[in-house]
């Protein structure tokens, strides 16, 4: 059941993406505070992006059961348009004896729908539907040097009952394997894991040095706001460019990045 979202371990999302055998790509709860919770995702695939927005809204192929109401994603639908359902068919029990009717769930409602770059749904997943809470999914499309790349962004805000930073959470964990499964069928390149914080090493204190080891000139001390010159020697000088600029580890593309501005379109 959709439900069991909540219970959803962060070690069994690590183990999914492991398994399936791809390098990470980072997952994470980007923001949150008592009454809202973003959570962010990306992943890369080898399929182009047409072949990615037909899977896309074809949630039936890659979707968790285990995710569901009904127990089986092939009762999952997505209409691709303004307006649209994401849904799952409830079916009827036939049973000997007990009649029952067919019933539905709607997920989420699609608000932009823009063919192989993105798609926009409004809903409350999961346990989230009990509570009056507003969640806009956004999954963007772009490629990638080395494929296609998915960005998925779920944006939530509202009262709730659960403590945001415990259910944030576990939604990030359930939106991390969704996009994994969408990647899987789509030809993984990196899958999203979940991120974890490493704790930063200590600092280490620089050791104290005399004043005497700087063979300073006789004379008074220089002040802090005066130059500081040290002798002159047979070391090394290291020269410094004020030019030179130092380049950072590219990071993730948010999702207003990848989205870009449709208008331009």
């Amino acid at each position: 059941m959709f439900r069991r979202m909540i219970s959803l371990s962060v070690g069994s999302i690590a183990m999914v993406a492991a398994a399936l055998g791809a390098a990470p790509a980072l997952a994470e709860v980007v923001e949150t505070d008592d009454d809202h919770f973003i959570t962010r995702a990306e992943a890369i695939v080898s399929a182009t992006p047409t072949e990615t927005w037909l899977a896309l809204i074809s949630p039936a192929r890659w979707w968790s059961s285990e995710h569901t109401w009904s127990a089986d994603a092939a009762n999952l639908s997505l209409t691709p348009q303004a307006g649209g359902c994401f849904c799952e068919r409830i079916p009827e029990v036939d049973e000997p004896g007990r009649f029952t009717l067919e019933g539905s769930v709607e997920h989420m409602r699609v608000i932009q729908a823009y063919p192989n770059v993105a798609l926009r749904m409004q809903g409350a997943l999961g346990p989230l539907q009990s509570e009056p809470v507003t969640g806009i999914l956004t999954i963007a499309i772009s490629e990638a040097e080395n494929g296609t790349r998915i960005v998925w962004e779920y944006n939530v805000g509202g009262q709730m009952r659960y403590p945001a930073a415990v259910i944030s959470n576990a939604v990030d964990g359930v939106m991390t394997l969704q996009l994994t499964r969408l990647s899987a069928e789509l030809g993984q390149v990196q899958a999203p894991v979940i991120a974890t914080v490493e704790p930063s090493p200590p600092e280490e204190t620089a050791p104290e040095v005399e004043t005497s080891e700087l063979d300073l000139p006789e004379g008074d001390a220089p002040s802090q706001d005066e130059p500081f010159d040290l002798p002159s020697g047979d070391g090394p000088t290291i020269a410094i460019d004020p030019e030179a600029v130092i380049d950072e580890a590219p990071s993730s593309p948010s999702v207003d990045d990848a989205f870009g501005d449709l208008s331009d379109g």
